[in-house]
C-alpha cells in the first residue's frame, strides 16, 4: 500500500476513536464509530484475495448495523428526553439498544458470530489492530453509558462472552480464530466489573492490549496461522518460542505472569460485592480459554514437526521485522504482575 495512503488511513482510525473518546454527543460519538469503521476498511481489503474481500463485508455489513442502531436508539432517546446528551439516557429502551448496538460492535457474546469469520480473513496486522485499536471507541461508550444500563443485562453478556470464549476456542486449529475467541473471553471479564469498578474494566483493557499485542506480533515473526506451523519454530528461533508459550499462559491468566492481575482483582472485586457464584462461574469459564491456551503451547514446546527435514535446521534466521514492539509488549505481558500493588494504587 502506497505510505501516504497508509499514514491517511491511520490518522483517520486515530482521530475517529479520539473524537468519539472527547464526545459527550450522541451524533459526534456516532460520527467518531463511523471514521474507525471507514478507515480500517481499506486496510482489511487490500490483500486482493477472495477471504479478505469476504472479511471485510462481513465487517462492514455488521459494523453498519451497529451504527444504525446506535443512531435510532440515541434518536429515540432525544425524542424523548428532548437532549443529545450521553449521561441522560433515561429511556430503557434507549438504553437497551445502544448497549446491544455497541456489543455488536466489539463482538460481545451473542453478537460474536462475525468476529471469528473476519479475523480470520485478515493477515496478522490487520487482525492486531482490528482486536486492540478498534475495541476502544465503543468500550468508552460503554463505560460512559454504563450507569444507565440494566446491571443484569451487562452481567449476562459479560458471563456469556467469556463461556462462549472458552467453549468457542477448544476446537480450532487457526490461531487467527483460536485469538478472536480469546479476545471475547476477554472482553466478557471487561464488561462484567463494569459497573462495579470500572478502573479495573480499564486496567484489564490495557493489559489485554499488551498481551495481544504481544501474540499477534509473535506470530507474524514467526509466520504461523496454523497450529500445525507452531511444531516448526522452535528450531528456527528457541528463545521467541519460549517467550509465545508465556505470552499465552499469561492471556489465560496464569500466575506469576500479567495475565493473572487483571482476573484476580476482577473475581476479588466480585467477591467484596457478595456475587461468590458469579465470581466461581467466571473463574471456572477462565479454565476452558487455559486449555487451549495450553493446547498451543504444547504444540509449540512439546511437539516435533513430522516433516523430517534433509538438510541443517537453520538455528538463527536473519529477520528484517522491526523487532522493538514485539520485545516491549512481550515484557509487558510477562513481568507486570510484581507492580500490581502499585497499579492498584494507581487505578
Amino acid at each position: 500500500m502506497n505510505p501516504y495512503v497508509l499514514t491517511a488511513l491511520l490518522s483517520s482510525l486515530g482521530l475517529g476513536t479520539t473524537l468519539t473518546f472527547a464526545s459527550s454527543h450522541w451524533l459526534l460519538a456516532w460520527m467518531g464509530l463511523e471514521i474507525n469503521t471507514l478507515a480500517i476498511i481499506p486496510l482489511m481489503a487490500q490483500h486482493h484475495h477472495p477471504r479478505a474481500v469476504e472479511a471485510t463485508t462481513k465487517y462492514f455489513l455488521t459494523q453498519a448495523a451497529a451504527a444504525a442502531m446506535i443512531l435510532f436508539a440515541s434518536t429515540t432517546n432525544a425524542w424523548l428526553t428532548g437532549g443529545w446528551d450521553m449521561n441522560d439516557m433515561s429511556s430503557p429502551i434507549a438504553s437497551a439498544m445502544v448497549i446491544a448496538a455497541l456489543a455488536l460492535k466489539i463482538g460481545l457474546a451473542p453478537m460474536h458470530f462475525w468476529m471469528p469469520e473476519v479475523l480470520q480473513g485478515l493477515d496478522l496486522l490487520t487482525g492486531l489492530i482490528l482486536s486492540t485499536w478498534q475495541k476502544l471507541a465503543p468500550l468508552a461508550l460503554i463505560v460512559q453509558t454504563a450507569q444507565a444500563i440494566d446491571p443484569l443485562l451487562l452481567t449476562t453478556l459479560g458471563l456469556m462472552s467469556t463461556l462462549v470464549g472458552g467453549w468457542g476456542g477448544l476446537n480450532q486449529t487457526q490461531l487467527r480464530k483460536i485469538l478472536a475467541y480469546s479476545s471475547i473471553a476477554h472482553m466478557g471479564w471487561m464488561i462484567i466489573v463494569l459497573q462495579y469498578a470500572p478502573q479495573l474494566t480499564l486496567l484489564a483493557l490495557l493489559m489485554y492490549i499488551f498481551m495481544t499485542s504481544s501474540a499477534f506480533l509473535t506470530l507474524k515473526a514467526s509466520s504461523s496461522t496454523k497450529i500445525g506451523t507452531l511444531a516448526t519454530i522452535w528450531s528456527k528461533s528457541p528463545i521467541l518460542t519460549t517467550a509465545a508459550a508465556l505470552v499465552l499462559l499469561s492471556l489465560g491468566g496464569l500466575p506469576p505472569l500479567t495475565g493473572f492481575m487483571p482476573k484476580w482483582l476482577i473475581l476479588q472485586e466480585l467477591a467484596t460485592q457478595g456475587l461468590p457464584l458469579l465470581a466461581t462461574v467466571m473463574a471456572l469459564a477462565a479454565l476452558l480459554s487455559l486449555y487451549f491456551y495450553l493446547r498451543l503451547c504444547y504444540a509449540m514446546t512439546l511437539t516435533i514437526s513430522p516433516h523430517t527435514n534433509t538438510f541443517i535446521t537453520p538455528w538463527r534466521v536473519q529477520t528484517t521485522q522491526f523487532s522493538f514492539p514485539l520485545a516491549l509488549s512481550t515484557v509487558v505481558a510477562l513481568g507486570l504482575l510484581p507492580m500490581a500493588p502499585a497499579i492498584v494504587m494507581l487505578v
